[in-house]
This record gives structure tokens, sequence and C-alpha cells, in this order.
């Protein structure tokens, strides 16, 4: 996959980092974030752990927002793709 899709160098390190599972891609994240998911308060830490292992985008269909909105198949683990 071209991340060369995404114009904003700090968004494509952080979505390569990603892709990558390297251990980096929690440093682009801001320290303490506050996060949702399905509008539920969850704690950031404890869900990206046991959330982000193999997951990565399969495509990167559109890039927008100065390459901080990126959209595409990704692969979600025990969740699927969506």
């Amino acid at each position: 996959m071209y991340l060369s899709i995404i114009s904003n160098n700090y968004f494509c390190n952080a979505i390569e980092a990603l892709q990558n599972c390297h251990q980096s891609k929690y440093s682009y994240f801001t320290k303490n974030p506050k996060m949702t998911d399905d509008g539920n308060p969850k704690d950031f830490d404890k869900f990206f752990k046991a959330a982000l292992g193999e997951e990565k985008f399969l495509t990167i269909d559109k890039v927008e927002d100065d390459g901080k909105s990126i959209y595409g198949n990704f692969y979600a683990g025990q969740w699927a793709s969506f």
C-alpha cells in the first residue's frame, strides 16, 4: 500500500507505525487522551493495549483534511473489517 497518498508527514508516520505494528504508534497520541467507543467512555491505555495488535488499513481509499481524515478498509482483528 502506498502511504504517500497521506500528504501530512506526521499522520503518514503515525499510520506507517500502525501498519507495521510498531510500538511507536502510541507516541502519536496526546498525553492522557479522552476517548469513547460507540459513545461510551473508555480508558485509552486499556482499550488500545487490548485493541491494537495486528490491526491495520487494508486499503486507503481517500484522504482529506490535510491528511488528518483517512478513509479505507480497516482490519480490526476480532471485530472483522470495516
